[in-house]
């Protein structure tokens, strides 16, 4: 029976040969945390290389019209779009709009459900750049209400 001692050590070794071979997975590069920090839409997009989104019907982005609190707001991104490189949903009015970002493999469907924090009332984006440089994107607007009142 292995203890916790030989369970660490084998761990290290592993994870070891892992970082030798380039089968670790990498950090975080620098442009996606310039894209996390940016505070308009446009400087996300520029931070991850995409150019000026146009709209689509083949990404959809569903989630509530109304939500009594921003603190946890659900949503739904799916596309089928080919060759998707990075799925982007971003909060027009959040201090950091970049809400998420997912990198869908070829073998994936994009297809994500999560959770995001609204500040106040805005329009939610759910932008798809595809291998060729494609930027497309969906909209939804939520109003977020504090206490059954109108915010």
């Amino acid at each position: 029976m292995p203890n916790r001692r030989s369970m660490l050590k084998h761990s290290a070794t592993v994870a070891g040969l892992l970082a030798l071979t380039g089968l670790w997975p990498r950090l975080s590069g620098a442009y996606q945390s310039v894209a996390f920090e940016a505070n308009r839409l446009d400087a996300a997009l520029a931070a991850l290389g995409g150019q000026a989104p146009v709209e689509s019907r083949q990404i959809v982005l569903s989630g509530p019209d109304f939500v009594e609190d921003g603190a946890s707001v659900p949503l739904g991104v799916s596309s089928s779009l080919a060759d998707i490189s990075l799925l982007l949903i971003l909060v027009e009015r959040n201090p950091a709009v970049l809400a998420a970002l997912f990198r869908p493999s070829p073998q994936v469907e994009a297809n994500f459900d999560l959770r995001v924090k609204l500040v106040e009332s805005s329009a939610v984006y759910a932008v798809a750049l595809t291998t060729d440089g494609q930027a497309c994107f969906a909209r939804k607007t939520i109003q977020v209400t504090l206490g059954a009142c109108g915010a």
